[in-house]
């Protein structure tokens, strides 16, 4: 780990920040597998990443509740009740990137996160305050693990990604930021990610 590392890129869910999605419709829908059919069949995982790739969640709300009527308001809250989807921090993240502050090392992020739901949750998250620049795959239309984001990352932040460690949880996004040249942490826990940061003197 001889390698100068100028900056530390971090991802935001499951790394920054817990994010269980089904965590408001546990009330909304009490029956597991009522709830069950509806996260998979109304709103599926793959339907939310439309809004991570820059789909207007608007339109996507209108779009299925046509195709769903009968759960119009259930998908509503979809985008109402985003925030509940996220509980709170993952366990010693937050410390960890106020040690690289603290140490003087520079932070960025690239999150897969929907241009609604990024403005209605990042001002209540101030830890974003440490963080010289952040890419939203929403606002850019670009997601991970395509590769053109990495580029977009590498123009923004001003640096090249060989001088950058990425953090992500997805391993499809880890191994693409380094077929573009980055150095990336699998991250799977705080405590892995401290012994790396630590051997590569960042904290």
């Amino acid at each position: 780990m001889d390698a100068r590392i100028d900056a530390v890129v971090f991802d935001v869910g499951k790394v920054l920040v817990q994010w269980e999605r089904d965590l408001p419709f546990r009330e909304l829908i009490p029956d597991p597998e009522e709830r069950a059919w509806f996260m998979d069949t109304v709103i599926p995982l793959h339907w939310h990443g439309e809004h991570d790739a820059g789909r207007d969640a608007a339109e996507m709300i209108a779009a299925r509740s046509a195709e769903f009527p009968d759960h119009a308001h259930l998908i509503q809250a979809w985008l109402d009740r985003f925030n509940d989807t996220i509980p709170g921090p993952v366990p010693g993240s937050v410390e960890l990137v106020e040690a690289l502050d603290a140490a003087g090392v520079p932070l960025y992020a690239i999150t897969n996160f929907g241009a609604d739901t990024w403005a209605g949750f990042a001002p209540t998250f101030p830890l974003f305050e440490r963080f010289r620049d952040i890419v939203v795959s929403g606002v850019e239309k670009l997601a991970k693990p395509d590769p053109a984001i990495y580029a977009h990352a590498e123009a923004r932040f001003g640096l090249p990604g060989a001088a950058m460690l990425f953090v992500d949880d997805s391993l499809a996004n880890v191994e693409s930021a380094r077929a573009c040249g980055w150095h990336a942490h699998h991250f799977l826990d705080a405590a892995g990610l401290e012994a790396e940061l630590r051997a590569r003197g960042l904290i």
